[in-house]
């Protein structure tokens, strides 16, 4: 029987325990804002942090409320002018679509197990796995997400356990289910301190 405590669970793993100490109590944080959070991961897709913060911001300024509506209205030229590729502007309306056409708040997701979710978000064009398993841990709230696809998480995994490849991580990541996200939290603060 697994502890309903995530950082009991990670304890048990020495390395997590060490992470705990250093870092405290991380907790998964749902956003409020279900469809401006996935924007936030839609402009972040292969930028460093620095490149799109300034865009988001740029973003964001532009369209006052970021709702499907103001994303749609804007005019592409508009979208383009605050840094946005032409391929993301794309990306960003089909996931306005899909949000004006589909219910993907955490209630429309609610009975949907974490692959259903992903398959859902997926269909999206401009959506891939990394993108759907950020909507994963940082809107939907779900506990046990291991976003391989990020290169932070990949790096923090074997810079902390040595590993060489995916699968090794996937492994040495076993010890932290049902809470890999919570694992996934600590291995992003260790990576970015």
């Amino acid at each position: 029987m697994t502890s309903s405590d995530p950082h009991t669970v990670l304890r048990a793993d020495p390395v997590m325990a060490d992470l705990i100490e250093t870092h405290g109590r991380l907790t998964l944080q749902p956003a409020d804002d279900e469809f401006r959070r996935l924007v936030v991961s839609i402009v972040n897709q292969q930028l460093s942090t620095a490149s799109a913060t300034a865009i988001r911001e740029r973003l964001f300024d532009h369209l006052g409320a970021v709702t499907p509506a103001t994303v749609l209205a804007a005019p592409r030229d508009a979208l383009r002018e605050v840094g946005l590729s032409g391929t993301k502007v794309d990306y960003l309306r089909n996931a306005a679509e899909a949000f004006r056409d589909r219910d993907l708040t955490r209630a429309g997701l609610a009975d949907h197990d974490d692959e259903a979710a992903i398959d859902e978000l997926t269909a999206i064009t401009g959506i891939g796995r990394w993108t759907a398993e950020m909507y994963l841990l940082f809107v939907l709230g779900r506990e046990d997400v291991l976003p391989l696809g990020d290169l932070a998480i990949r790096r923090g995994i074997e810079s902390l356990y040595g590993c060489d490849s995916r699968d090794e991580m996937r492994a040495a990541a076993d010890a932290w289910r049902p809470y890999r996200s919570y694992g996934t939290l600590y291995v992003w603060e260790h990576y970015e301190s």
